[in-house]
């Protein structure tokens, strides 16, 4: 019987260059990526009107051999 490990990262979300800073960070990783879940702020309405992120941080599920 084979037991899995995992490991979970957290991704800072901050700033306008999101998509590359996740994609280089998803391309370094050794295992399988299982899930990627956001940390989400509190609402306010700064963030109804996007004056603000909504997102803090990303927890990111990695399933290693």
């Amino acid at each position: 019987m084979v037991k899995w490990k995992y490991r979970v990262h957290r991704l800072e979300v901050k700033g306008k260059d999101v998509q590359n800073t996740l994609e280089q960070f998803l391309n370094s990783l050794d295992g399988e990526v299982i899930s990627i879940l956001p940390n989400i702020k509190k609402s306010s309405l700064p963030q109804i009107y996007g004056v603000t992120e909504k997102v803090d941080y990303l927890m990111i599920v990695e399933k290693l051999k």
